[in-house]
């Protein structure tokens, strides 16, 4: 008996369990998303959360805390670079299961699992705030830019004339 199994087990060992653990969450960095079964994504969204949260701050310990998970320095900078400054922000839930179907070797229920920070179809609203804002300051830069011209312009004109006025009345 299994009495208060605190997680899933995935029918291996202890050494054999954290070595695939630890090569799916540097999967996971590196692509940013991958196919599992749903059994394997829920332990590695257990798995790869404290260890996002560790990166947030770029410190000499965190990078060892966490190389100590992974043991692969390319995933370590990868993640500490790039996907670091991307969850800054967000107070947990780095990762997304999507629940994929069933399959057709052993109709195991599969998943994706991916980092939701990177996802672009899912988050368009902060695609569309950075649109907007480049828009509103493009917008006002053109308006700023134009007016002066616009008076140079009319200014120009004008003088020729008065000019040209001045004369005839000279002779």
């Amino acid at each position: 008996m299994r009495h208060g199994k605190k997680f899933n087990h995935l029918g291996r060992t202890a050494s054999h369990r954290s070595a695939m653990l630890s090569n799916m969450a540097c999967s996971l960095i590196e692509h940013k998303r991958i196919h599992t079964t749903v059994a394997k994504a829920k332990a590695l969204r257990v798995f790869v959360e404290p260890i996002l949260t560790k990166s947030k701050e770029d410190s000499t310990h965190n990078r060892r805390v966490v190389f100590s998970y992974l043991q692969n320095k390319e995933v370590v900078s990868e993640l500490f670079r790039t996907v670091a400054p991307k969850i800054a922000n967000r107070n947990g839930g780095y990762t997304r299961i999507i629940k994929t179907g069933f399959r057709p070797g052993d109709a195991a229920d599969t998943a994706l699992i991916e980092l939701v920070d990177f996802n672009e179809l899912y988050n368009p609203n902060e695609a569309e705030k950075k649109t907007t804002r480049r828009s509103r300051r493009a917008t006002t830069t053109k308006k700023a830019e134009a007016a002066p011209v616009a008076e140079a312009k009319v200014e120009e004109t004008e003088a020729p004339v008065a000019d040209a006025t001045e004369e005839k009345t000279e002779e």
